[in-house]
């Protein structure tokens, strides 16, 4: 292959960033600008240039799907094989050069390397060894504290003991834990970026042959790099002026993960002859969307600064929707989804994005109940999440003691001192009895062969439960949640979770908001027998077996705005743009996090190809609260000619003055003899607003919010009257 069919499918800019002289270079890359191919044809321009041998190339990305497509592009521009070159995530070349230096690294031939399960294990086995309480020193926490000491290059003999229990207990974990690594031969996946940095650190001779071999050096995604990353690509490179980084600074969103937006800034300033070589023609999104983006990232201080455009058209306008709450908003979304379905296109190629894990609930019920198979990208669905199951599991075993596999998710969750040792002895007597754990524990207790340790802890647990169930007995069913959630110490335990605490808290503040729906939505049934906890926990078996896609199946996409990072999708429902969830609650005080949130907006509008959605609810139940949110900032910030308002055919009240939209309504027609946000009055329960509407004829029925609280009503029987 001659060069010229390497550089001429490319713009200028792609094509000026190719053919660079070699230095240190800083390639700008906005969304949908094509990053990757300038990062691909860089390394096939060298090879085919006679510039660089194959071999003497490495790059590095963040995902092995990544890496496995770039190596794959390669091959594919060249027709040949691209074995020679070192193409990997930062974790698998880092686990590569010690393999090749484990002598030097001070590691045994045979070194293991422990995923996030194995550290996690080995973590509890030290706490137990040093007599710690997990209970007051959460495993996870500690896993959390010893990953970011390493991801900034800090052992534990760099840690001072300052005087601070918190610290100086955190200390000996750490110390402790580095030396059961050291004998065991054990590596966890931070350590890999941490030991192969100061192989090359602490190796004169290790760092010169890689620093000859490697004459060219990429890194993709470079926004989203920690300390050890950039310190570990400094020492490579410093002194061969032959870094080459592709990256934005607008789609930098991972900071609560340890990526340092900085180092774009810090690679300019160790860098005083680099280039800088901006890619702003998207060829992802139609010019209304770009423009979106483009106003409100503008509003970031300190950014390197580009602007986005296309030549593929203005588009379609950016559709906004005002929900009366939540169940409304999930109703709007999949019957657009259902809309594109019927006119011929794909649901793989639709996506709903959202600021938390707990917004997945009520799209994944109402897709549900379309029929509609969905993936949850990148995650659980609602009531197959951890902290959800064991929840349920509480409710399980109050409602039948002798659930076993229940009784074996919670009798340890919060931890409470029931050992190893006294659950096998429960598991042997209930197999020898061919009873329950439940009534195998209570003739455990009575036997007198605990000691008396086990025995209070076994005998706390059997109480807990029961009292749970005799103070929920005559509480509403999402009262009960409540209960269950706070008065069995979930709550309080997930907060002390550093891997996620305060999202799995917000699912179970969200579980109660299922509750509470489903009292309102649950109609009676001729099973009498059946307790409204009983169908509850039925309904939430049933939600979690159901509709989740096989893997190549057509179906709609759901996941966070974190998780939608470079995907891209022809039509995209960006949902929950309000005031304190996006922007979070804790951004709004805090510059640095509401910047990045705002680079979160940025990234969320730039997935869509064709067709933008954005709604906001006026009402919402989230996190066990009901609220009336204010619209996000993030709408005042967009241009007002490239967004229109959709609305119900009756006209409703609606905020449109505070975010200065174009008042230029698309009206939606629906076949039902009530409209959303019509006036009702019913004879018992007095004058309502109508909420959402489902099914037709006979079978039409309504959602109705009273003074009372909302109820679900059959048309047929209700009665209404327009008010």
């Amino acid at each position: 292959m001659d060069v010229t069919a390497i550089i001429d499918p490319l713009n200028d800019a792609q094509r000026l960033a190719v053919t660079a002289d070699s230095g240190a270079m800083l390639v700008l890359a906005g969304a949908g600008s094509g990053k990757t191919r300038v990062l691909v044809h860089r390394m096939a321009w060298q090879i085919v240039a006679g510039r660089h041998a194959p071999h003497s190339l490495l790059a590095v990305t963040f995902t092995n799907k990544a890496a496995r497509e770039m190596r794959s592009r390669i091959e594919t521009l060249l027709d040949m094989s691209a074995h020679s070159l070192w193409i990997g995530t930062f974790h698998g070349l880092a686990h590569r050069l010690l393999r090749r230096h484990t002598t030097e690294a001070r590691l045994p031939d045979s070194f293991q390397v422990m995923d996030s399960a194995d550290q996690l294990r080995v973590i509890k086995r030290i706490l137990v060894s040093l007599g710690y309480d997990e209970a007051k020193w959460p495993a996870k926490q500690i896993q959390w504290h010893i990953n970011a000491q390493k991801d900034e290059g800090i052992r534990a003999r760099h840690t001072a003991d300052v005087g601070d229990v918190y610290q100086r207990t955190m200390l000996q974990i750490y110390l402790a834990y580095e030396q059961l690594c050291d004998r065991s031969g054990l590596v966890d996946f931070a350590e890999l970026l941490l030991r192969a940095h100061e192989l090359l650190r602490d190796n004169p001779g290790v760092l010169a042959h890689y620093r000859q071999r490697f004459q060219h050096v990429h890194v993709d995604e470079f926004q989203d790099t920690n300390s050890i990353q950039y310190a570990w690509l400094r020492l490579l490179t410093q002194d061969a002026n032959n870094l080459f980084v592709v990256g934005d600074d607008d789609q930098s969103i991972y900071g609560w993960r340890g990526a340092k937006i900085e180092n774009i800034y810090r690679f300019q300033k160790d860098n005083p002859g680099h280039q800088v070589i901006k890619l702003e023609q998207n060829y992802r999104s139609t010019g209304n969307i770009l423009a979106a983006a483009n106003k409100i990232i503008a509003n970031n201080s300190g950014r390197m600064g580009k602007e986005l455009w296309t030549e593929s058209g203005t588009g379609e306008p950016i559709l906004l929707y005002v929900a009366f709450n939540e169940q409304d908003e999930a109703y709007f979304v999949v019957e657009r989804i259902r809309a594109w379905v019927n006119d011929g296109g794909m649901r793989s190629d639709v996506a709903i994005l959202y600021r938390s894990n707990a917004q997945s609930r009520q799209f994944e019920e109402r897709l549900m109940q379309a029929g509609m198979p969905y993936r949850v990208y990148g995650g659980l669905r609602f009531f197959d999440r951890a902290e959800i199951k064991t929840a349920l599991a509480y409710l399980r075993l109050m409602a039948n003691r002798h659930d076993d596999a229940s009784f074996e998710r919670v009798i340890n969750t919060p931890t409470r001192g029931i050992g190893a040792k006294s659950l096998d002895d429960i598991r042997n007597l209930a197999r020898g009895q061919t009873t329950s754990l439940w009534s195998a524990a209570i003739l455990l207790l009575q036997s007198g062969q605990l000691s008396a340790r086990a025995a209070n802890a076994l005998n706390g647990f059997l109480l807990l439960i029961k009292k749970l169930g005799d103070d929920t007995a005559d509480s509403t069913l999402h009262e009960k949640v409540k209960t269950v959630i706070e008065s069995s110490g979930l709550k309080d335990f997930y907060k002390k979770d550093k891997d996620k605490a305060e999202e799995k808290v917000e699912n179970l503040e969200e579980l109660v908001n299922a509750a509470r729906h489903f009292e309102t939505a649950n109609l009676p049934d001729d099973e009498d027998n059946f307790t409204e906890l009983d169908r509850f926990l039925s309904h939430a078996a049933l939600e979690s077996g159901d509709m989740q896609a096989e893997e190549f199946e057509d179906c709609v996409q759901l996941m966070t705005l974190h998780s939608a990072k470079g995907l891209e999708f022809k039509l995209v429902f960006l949902v929950g743009l309000e005031e304190g969830l996006f922007p979070s609650q804790q951004s709004v005080d805090d510059i640095a996090r509401l910047e990045e949130e705002r680079r979160l907006c940025y990234v969320g509008i730039t997935r869509a190809m064709r067709q933008l959605y954005i709604t906001y609810s006026e009402s919402r139940q989230l996190y066990g609260r009901e609220s009336y949110p204010r619209p996000s900032r993030f709408l005042r910030e967009i241009p007002a000619d490239t967004i229109q308002e959709v609305r119900q055919r009756a006209q409703v009240q609606r905020p449109v003055a505070h975010i200065n939209v174009a008042a230029k309504p698309a009206v939606l027609t629906e076949g039902h003899s009530f409209k959303a946000g019509e006036k009702v009055k019913h004879e018992k329960f007095g004058i309502g607003t109508i909420l959402q509407t489902e099914g037709e004829g006979a079978k039409e029925r309504v959602q109705i919010k009273f003074p009372e609280g909302p109820k679900w009503l059959m048309l047929a029987f209700a009665k209404l009257e327009k008010v």
